[in-house]
């Protein structure tokens, strides 16, 4: 068990550490303000904190840098609630105030955001569009033979594509074949809109092949592919951070950003909590093992959620973090929830 003093000094040696990306030595904790121990007693302490495997030393004649097992205590116990500044809270919303036609603009620009801000590199992961509902259904003529076909749903705008249609179809026409297809897809997810054509092909005989074509757009939106859905911001904002000074070690972390395929599990597992905090080795990947990675949840209407992420260095600053996260997660919210 640690006691109150110990608590106290790994949380200084970790604060500076965050900081400076230097190792801590015990004459620069005792001159933190509210510590109040001295020199000897800090190295004494710091001795024992390493034994118990939350302090390394790099080289014998260094100070000290946290280990995973101090900055998951620090996470758990120790970090302390931050509030972002009022200038920068203005800047975060005002990205989110400017209404965007699609659903991907607003995910590339919550991705990007989160990335200037922090000045790590963001993840965001679109809504699993299988389960957005379907609020109606367009057809608008464009030339002899072709109609504008739009579907809106929970999340906004799926997709605009142009359709083939009988030549002798009018606007009336498409209007009357639009409100019918509203109001039998009308609140139906993705998921359940195959079987209902089927049922609306069966019961109609005319325009069997306009109707079919439709049914092919939205089955473009089911098959889309999953590792499609993580955009990333800041790619290159973890080259700056002395951690990732090693070529090799940059070259592989960028690579993971590029597999989105390898990614995408490890972010939707920890899309399920409100906040989820994976360090180093607990990210199953290899080359994220000295990488952290913060998620939030964001939601989509009633029940539909997405996932908004930072990575970063070990030494992060996770409450700033899970402040700027808090703030992009609820605007998100806020704006996709309100089309």
């Amino acid at each position: 068990m640690l006691d109150e003093r110990k608590f106290r000094i790994l949380q200084a040696v970790i604060d500076d550490y965050i900081m400076t990306a230097a190792p801590v030595g015990s004459r620069a904790v005792s001159r933190k303000s509210g510590v109040g121990y001295s020199p000897a007693t800090i190295r004494n302490d710091m001795s024992d904190l390493e034994e118990l495997g939350y302090l390394d030393q790099p080289h014998i004649s260094s100070g000290r840098v946290p280990s995973v097992k101090a900055y998951r205590l620090y996470v758990d116990r120790l970090m302390r609630q931050v509030e972002l500044d009022p200038e920068e809270s203005a800047l975060i919303r005002a990205h989110f105030d400017q209404r965007a036609r699609e659903v991907e603009t607003v995910i590339r620009r919550a991705a990007g955001i989160l990335s200037d801000v922090t000045r790590y590199t963001s993840v965001v992961v679109a809504p699993r569009v299988e389960h957005l509902r379907i609020r109606n259904v367009q057809l608008v003529p464009v030339s002899e033979g072709a109609a504008l076909m739009v579907v809106v749903t929970s999340a906004g705008i799926v997709k605009d594509s142009i359709i083939r249609v009988p030549e002798n179809l009018t606007a009336e026409h498409l209007f009357r074949i639009s409100e019918m297809l509203t109001a039998q897809l009308q609140e139906l997810p993705l998921s359940e809109v195959r079987a209902q054509f089927s049922r609306i092909l069966r019961d109609m005989g005319a325009h069997r092949r306009m109707l079919a074509g439709i049914m092919d757009v939205l089955e473009n939106q089911l098959t889309i592919r999953q590792e499609a859905e993580v955009v990333v911001g800041g790619s290159s904002n973890m080259l700056a951070y002395p951690e990732y000074s090693d070529i090799d070690k940059a070259r592989n972390f960028l690579a993971i950003l590029e597999s989105k395929e390898r990614l995408y599990p490890l972010l939707r597992r920890s899309g399920t909590l409100e906040f989820t905090v994976r360090i180093g080795p607990e990210n199953d990947l290899p080359e994220m093992r000295d990488a952290s990675l913060v998620t939030a949840s964001y939601r989509v209407g009633e029940g539909i959620m997405g996932t908004i992420g930072v990575i970063g260095p070990t030494r992060m600053n996770y409450a700033r973090v899970m402040a700027v996260l808090d703030l992009v997660g609820k605007s998100l919210s806020e704006l996709l929830s309100a089309r």
